[in-house]
Parts: structure tokens; sequence; C-alpha cells
């Protein structure tokens, strides 16, 4: 789980230097330690395939498959509205 989480770490922080990149948070299940997802925002789905298909992206992800118990899952949402303070 240390490396698993250091490799997220490490592609939280190269996300965060790309163009287009808007914030990351990282979610850690209460009830399966195992489980970690990450909610990233971008300026548009055009700069996160670049992303997805970037040497950065290769890079920092470089050994992850031998980590997952599992295939991580991606899905893609539009934002509808944000609630938060002072908004």
């Amino acid at each position: 789980m240390k490396e698993a989480r250091e490799l997220l770490e490490g592609n939280g922080r190269a996300q965060s230097r790309a163009s287009g990149f808007v914030s990351r948070e990282e979610l850690l299940s209460q009830s399966d330690p195992s489980k970690i997802s990450s909610l990233v925002l971008w300026e548009s789905e055009d700069i996160y395939d670049h992303w997805k298909a970037s040497h950065e992206r290769a890079a920092a992800m470089a050994g992850a498959v031998e980590l997952w118990s599992r295939q991580p899952e991606s899905e893609r949402f539009t934002v509808s509205g944000r609630l938060g303070a002072g908004v």
C-alpha cells in the first residue's frame, strides 16, 4: 500500500504541473484501506486526453500495474454545480 500511495502521489504531482490541470483530491475508503479514488478536474476533456497519452504520465505511472490488486477504473463526469465555503 505504501508503494501504491507514493506512486499515486507522484502522479498527482506530475498532473499538477500539466497545462490545463485544475485540481485533484485523493479519497481513501473508510471501510477498505486498499481502495483509493482520485477526483481530478481538468479544463477540458481534450486536455485530459493529452495528459493520458503523455510521456509524463507514463513515467509517473511506471510500475503501477504490479501494485494494483485489480485493474483501475476510470470514469468521466460533467460538473453540474459546486457548493462549498464562500460559494
